[in-house]
Formats: C-alpha cells, structure tokens, sequence
C-alpha cells in the first residue's frame, strides 16, 4: 500500500469513533455560565499559589503529606535510579503504517514516561537529591523525542502520515500526559535545576509552550476540543482528558498575558463535553473508559476549582454525580463490571479517583466503593498511576482517607439510565444488565438489545469486550473484528441479517417498569433488508433467574431466525430443551423449546491477550436456530438456578 493512500485512507476512518452523529443535548453550558474570560482573569490564584502541595524545600510538609508510604515511594524509585532511556528511531513510527502495530512506538515513550513519574515522587519524599541526575536526564530525554504524540494519532496531521511532521503539533491524550507530567516536574523542581544549569528550565518551559500551550491557543480545530463539532457530533473522552492536561500546561507554565484566555477557552471546550453528555450520567463508552471520561472530568473540575479559589464550581449539578456514581453502580463483585462497548468486564476503577470523585459531590456510595476497592491493593498499587502525575500525587493525600472509610457496594435494586438506555436490576443472587441506545456510540459496538447475566458475581452470560487495539480497531474494518459484531453479542440474527452500524440503527420504545423488567424494540438496529416490521424483546429479573420473551413481526421470512448467547462455562446439551452452564462450581440451566429450536455450540479460542486475561482461552457461543420460518415469531428463554 502506498503510504500517501495510506494517509488518506486512516484519517478518514481513525476517527470513526469520536464524530459520529447522535441526537444532540441541549446546550447546558456550565462553565461559561461560572465566569466569563474577564471574570476568570479575576478569580485566578497569581504565582501558582493554588498549589496545595508543599514545596520541594519544605521536607517537614513532605514528611507530612507522604506520611506512612514514604519509604515505599522512595523504594520504589530506587527501581530507576539506573534507568536507561529509550529512543523512539523513525521505524518505530514508522511500523505503525507498515504493519498497524501500535507498541513499537508507544512502550518506549510510556517507558520513559512512567519511570520519569516514579522518580519524581521519590525525590519529592525523599528530598535529598539522589534521584536528579535521573530525573534530568529523563526530561532532557523526553524533550528530545520529535514528538510526545501517538503514531496511532499522528495521521490526522495535513501528511496524513505517522512521521511526526515538525512543521505541525497535534496535541492527543498521550502529549497532554506528558506535557502535563513535565509542567508538573519544572513547577518543583525549576529551581533545583538552575543550580545546575538554567538551560535545563528553560528548554521544558519552551518544549511545553511549544507543543502544548501555543498549539492549544492558536487552534481551535483540533477534532477534540469540539469547537467545529457538526450539530449532534459525539464528543467523548478524548476532549476532557485533552483539556485536564492543557489547562495543567496553561496554569503551571503559561505566562500570565495569556492565563485567563487560555483556561477559558478549555472551560468553553469542556462545555462541549458537558453539553453532549446524556442527563443520567451513564458513560457509554463504559467502566473501563469512566476514569478517561467522567474521571478526567472530575480532574479538569478539580484543578480549575483550586486555581479559581473555588469560584468555578458545578460539582453541585445533578449530572455531574450521576456521572460519578455510574463506576459505582457499574461494579459487580468480586472484581466484575458491566461492560458494554469496548469496556473491559473486569476492573473496578482507581480508587482514589473515585474516592476525591465521591467527596467532590458529596457521594458516600462512592467513598464506601472506593475503601472496598482500597482493601486488598497496596499502597503502591493505590497511588502510582502511570504517566498521570496529577493523580499519583493526589493519590498519596488519598490513600490514608479511603483506608480509613468503611468500605461498601451499591445494594440498589436497580439502576436506569433511560437517557443512555442502560438498564441494572438486581436481586439476592442475580445481576442483569441490558442496553438500548443505538449503534453509533462512542466506542460502538453492534449490541442494541443485548445483556449480561451474572449469577453469584459470576458471568455466565457475557459480553466479550474488546481485543487489542491495532489499527483496524478505529478504522472502516472495525466491524469485521468478531467482537464487534451483534452476532458475537447476545442478540438474534434475523432473515440472515446482522445488525448495522450507524446513528440510524437505534433502539425504539425502550422502557423500565422500575421494578424487575426492562423492554425494547430492537428491530431498528437491522438494516432493510432484514424486512423486520417489528421485533420486541423483554427481560424479566426473578429471585430463582431471567426470562427472555422475543416477539418479531416479519414483512419476509426467508431465513430462519438464530438467537447467539454469548457464554463463558461450555454449554452442556442435554434433551428436552435444557442446557447446562457450570463455572466456578456454580450451576445455571437455560431452558428453551426444543420444538421450535435446534441447539448447538461453538467454542470460539481466545487469543489475544487483552481478552484471554479475563477470560483464559475460551469463550462460548450458544447457537439456537429456530426450526420454522414465520411472519410472526414467539420465543421465550428461561436462565436460572432450577
């Protein structure tokens, strides 16, 4: 393939995910509505003073604040001290194009950039100098990369290449961290570096002006900051995690001639944000991705919340906790979450996150699920977050509160986000969770109308989730990926037909009787030619399990309709129309009419590494086919414990 075809190609589909059309929110506009830019010149803290952290010299505040893990996150620095840093050659990037391979560009810089974290909160604990030459040496380093940007996310430059083109600066997730994390180093350590050599501070200070604060201040095209965003463009997380880390950039380093206008212009890209998320909360892209959505929300909030003395504050507005609680309600047990879309089915979320989360709007659902999560990690674990320096740091301060906070789950019976469409229900033994929506969300997959069902925190019925990421993931291939598809979710194929992708794919009377019972009508999400008139579907919750009743209304019925149930224990077929799934020495039957359908199973192997660590080498798919074509269709299924 020719890489100038290459070019065109990927940035016409890499951002496939992030502007799609939906139904668009109203215009909340919470954060101009807080202050306009002359407002805000008035509010800012001069001189940094909004720091709450002690400076680097003050070693009683250190002792202070780092407390009872100091000598951890001292040792554990200790791991860098003979760290060597990477080069990132052209090839690297490069690999990107010729093979869509993301790694060999990505581990070195997140090499670097995580062990450049870890030293700089040693040497913050410690305060004794041991760690800086490496710590130098490691911004000088990273300084020297051509760029702080994914080759996955270079193509949107005019090139449409990998190659990272010095004529332009794209600022995406992976150079806000790192433009953030070392806005953060010359804020401490600025002054230690000039006995050593002024040349050190200055050439941070100019790479961040250079690649993050001017860029930021000279455009406003960026996909991202949803400044050009077509009426009802998904704006998903990319634009808080962006700007979280610009306004660090703008705060810490930024000259004041351009302070106020710089922080307001991310309040009024943040907006966009606001104005696009659904009323309920609900973060569609799921619980994997709420710390990059919601979470890094809360982040952005936080920092322009101290720096404005605490004048800009929306923590009060009902979504902005509902976007907190929905980790909260999204957890399972025993380390299992709801996991639509490309979500991972386990992981519960960063603890401190979710706990200063919880605080911030005054939610003890969160504080008590985040002492649940803090009870069994290390201290290490709960603070060290990666290249995102503003939450390790945080989290030390943290870490001693969620300790000593009595640790809880949500018990509600029931979750419903009739914006989103996303539906929890929960009894002694069972957890359901079903979605509507459409098939255009943010990290879409083809799923209007499926659900999960766990049984004692165990899934039995699944969502797969998602593979790693290559560079078909987020291009015009993602949906011939298996796990993209509604046949590999818990949906029927009907007339032959699978489900489409688009915005007008979407789910039609979606409802709750808030209670045990959640129904939709899912024929929408077919393309035309599945000739589906009408095709219901209901969930019912009950003590002893799940009843499933579809009702399809067909203007042809040339295929016979085949439900797939996605599953983790090997289906064990028995006569009769029963089936046995066992895991983890617990039992559940699904019981369906074996005069309508033919049962069968496929044992799909789990290969990539992303999945086989949660689910080992296989997965199961229930194959039902029904016996008879019809205009009219009846079906029920029953999964329970009898």
């Amino acid at each position: 393939m020719l890489y100038t075809t290459f070019g065109r190609f990927l940035f016409a589909t890499c951002l496939l995910l992030s502007l799609q059309t939906v139904t668009a929110q109203s215009s909340r506009n919470l954060l101009v509505q807080a202050a306009t830019e002359t407002q805000l010149a008035g509010y800012l803290q001069h001189n940094n003073s909004w720091v709450k952290y002690p400076a680097y010299t003050d070693r009683a505040g250190w002792d202070k604040y780092t407390g009872t893990v100091k000598d951890s996150l001292i040792t554990n620095g200790e791991k860098y001290l003979n760290y060597q840093w990477k080069t990132i050659p052209a090839t690297a990037y490069l690999d990107y194009e010729r093979t869509g391979t993301r790694t060999t560009m990505e581990a070195p810089l997140n090499s670097n950039v995580n062990a450049l974290s870890n030293l700089l909160i040693a040497e913050l604990a410690e305060g004794n100098g041991r760690y800086m030459d490496q710590i130098i040496n490691g911004v000088w380093a990273i300084c020297e990369h051509s760029s702080w940007t994914l080759a996955a996310h270079l193509v949107v430059q005019k090139t449409r290449r990998a190659l990272p083109d010095f004529n332009e600066e794209i600022i995406d997730l992976v150079s806000g961290d790192v433009g953030a994390l070392l806005s953060w180093a010359w804020y401490f350590f600025r002054d230690e570096w000039n006995k050593v050599d002024p040349v050190i501070a200055q050439k941070i200070k100019k790479q961040i002006t250079d690649r993050i604060v001017t860029p930021y201040l000279n455009r406003s095209n960026y996909w991202w900051q949803a400044f050009n965003a077509k009426p009802g463009a998904t704006i998903n997380n990319w634009n808080v995690w962006c700007n979280a880390n610009v306004l660090v950039c703008i705060l810490l380093v930024a000259d004041d001639s351009v302070r106020a206008k710089g922080v307001h212009k991310t309040m009024q890209s943040v907006d966009k944000f606001l104005n696009h998320v659904k009323e309920d909360g609900a973060c569609e892209e799921g619980p994997s991705y709420w710390g990059h959505a919601a979470g890094k929300l809360y982040d952005y909030l936080q920092v322009l919340y101290e720096a404005t003395n605490g004048k800009v504050n929306i923590y009060n507005y009902p979504m902005v906790k509902a976007m907190g609680e929905y980790i909260s309600r999204s957890y399972v047990g025993n380390g299992w979450v709801v996991n639509f879309a490309d979500a991972s089915a386990k992981g519960g979320g960063d603890a401190g996150l979710i706990y200063r989360y919880g605080e911030a709007v005054n939610s003890d659902e969160m504080k008590s699920y985040a002492a649940y999560l803090t009870k069994d990690i290390s201290a290490g674990s709960f603070i060290f977050s990666g290249r995102d320096f503003y939450r390790t740091i945080e989290n030390i301060k943290t870490y001693h509160a969620a300790k000593q906070t009595v640790s809880a789950l949500s018990t509600a019976a029931y979750t419903w986000y009739p914006q989103t469409e996303f539906c929890y229900i929960r009894n002694t033994d069972f957890f359901f969770a079903a979605k509507g929506g459409f098939n255009n969300e943010s990290h879409n997959h083809n799923d209007i109308g499926t659900f999960s069902l766990y049984y004692k925190n165990i899934p039995f019925i699944i969502d797969v989730g998602v593979g790693t990421y290559t560079r078909e993931t987020f291009s015009s291939k993602r949906y011939s990926i298996w796990t993209m598809q509604s046949n590999y979710h818990n949906l029927p194929l009907i007339n032959g037909k699978a489900q489409a992708f688009g915005a007008q794919y979407k789910a039609r009377q979606t409802a709750f009787n808030n209670k045990n019972t959640f129904s939709l009508d899912i024929a929408g999400a077919y393309p035309a030619d599945a000739n589906i008139k009408k095709w219901s579907r209901e969930f019912t919750l009950l003590p002893n399990g799940l009843s499933i009743t579809d009702a399809g209304e067909l203007t042809k019925a040339d295929s016979a309709t085949v439900f797939h149930v996605m599953c983790w224990a090997k289906p064990d077929i028995k006569a009769n129309g029963k089936i046995v799934l066992q895991k983890q020495n617990e039992t559940l039957h699904i019981t369906y009419d074996s005069k309508k359908f033919i049962a069968r199973y496929e044992t799909i192997a789990v290969t990539d590494k992303r999945l086989s660590n949660v689910w080992g080498d296989e997965v199961y798919r229930l194959v039902l086919t029904a016996k008879d074509k019809s205009l009219k269709q009846l079906y029920k299924l029953q999964i329970g414990n009898k």
